[in-house]
């Protein structure tokens, strides 16, 4: 039944984005990515600090052992996006955020499938971390899908028009997307068989997972939200960043 939960979770978290993507026009996409965005900063801080962290401290490893995973994981992490194997494109043509004309195109256009490489790898570690988080408690690995689908559709709604800025066409673009989030279900299904036996190593894991999140939202997305504005846009922003977490704090008071 696990790995069905698994399955199902990578399948969803890899493809729902995929298609909304596919479904709204570039200008209604270009709208919603800013909320979006917001969302999923208050899903994945809120996952990280008060659900995975804490479940990891929980199991008796040692703190200090923990700590330096953590921070073990932000360097791996920076270490991968500073190798173009962990991007997070959320830019787009007329998103505010001043880049000269036909940026997008510049930047998928020497080759839009180092956009899909590095989005394919960063999916095949959600797989894991998802794969992780159900072996150590079911209920932790919804929320962390939750948290992964969260994120994964303002990526793919920036890759999508990434994409489309470059040069494919509405259906590659949804195809190539499509095939590169289905290697969250493979990073499933090999942490399944792979971590599954090692049941000391699950603390560590989620704190990696931790990271992951954290390193999303603090490295990528928070800076995005970083930009003056008018009073309306930044009200707009505290609304969604309070959604995010107040939709994780709801469902660990459902849980308790």
């Amino acid at each position: 039944m696990t790995l069905s939960y698994i399955l199902l979770a990578t399948f969803v978290g890899g493809l729902l984005s995929v298609l909304i993507a596919a479904s709204l026009t570039v200008a209604l996409l270009g709208r919603l990515v800013r909320h979006l965005v917001s969302l999923s900063t208050g899903v994945l801080l809120a996952t990280a600090l008060l659900h995975v962290l804490p479940e990891a401290f929980e199991r008796q490893a040692s703190p200090h052992a923990l700590f330096m995973t953590l921070l073990g994981g932000l360097m791996f992490f920076f270490l991968l996006e500073k190798a173009e194997l962990y991007r997070h494109t959320h830019h787009h043509e007329g998103d505010g955020h001043h880049h000269h004309h036909h940026f997008d195109a510049e930047q998928a256009g020497r080759g839009g499938l180092s956009v899909l490489v590095g989005d394919s790898i960063h999916n095949f570690c959600d797989g894991l971390i998802i794969a992780a988080a159900f072996l150590a408690d079911q209920h932790l690995g919804w929320v962390t899908a939750a948290a992964i689908i969260a994120h994964e559709i303002p990526q793919e709604v920036g890759d999508y028009i990434v994409l489309l800025n470059a040069g494919f066409s509405r259906g590659k673009a949804l195809l190539f997307n499509a095939l590169s989030g289905l290697a969250a279900v493979a990073g499933g299904l090999l942490g399944y068989f792979i971590v599954g036996p090692w049941e000391s190593l699950f603390p560590y894991l989620l704190v990696l997972a931790s990271s992951s999140f954290i390193y999303v939202a603090v490295a990528d997305l928070i800076p995005q939200l970083q930009r003056r504005l008018p009073w309306r846009e930044t009200a707009a922003q505290l609304f969604w960043l309070a959604a995010g977490m107040g939709f994780i704090v709801l469902v660990l008071g459902s849980r308790h």
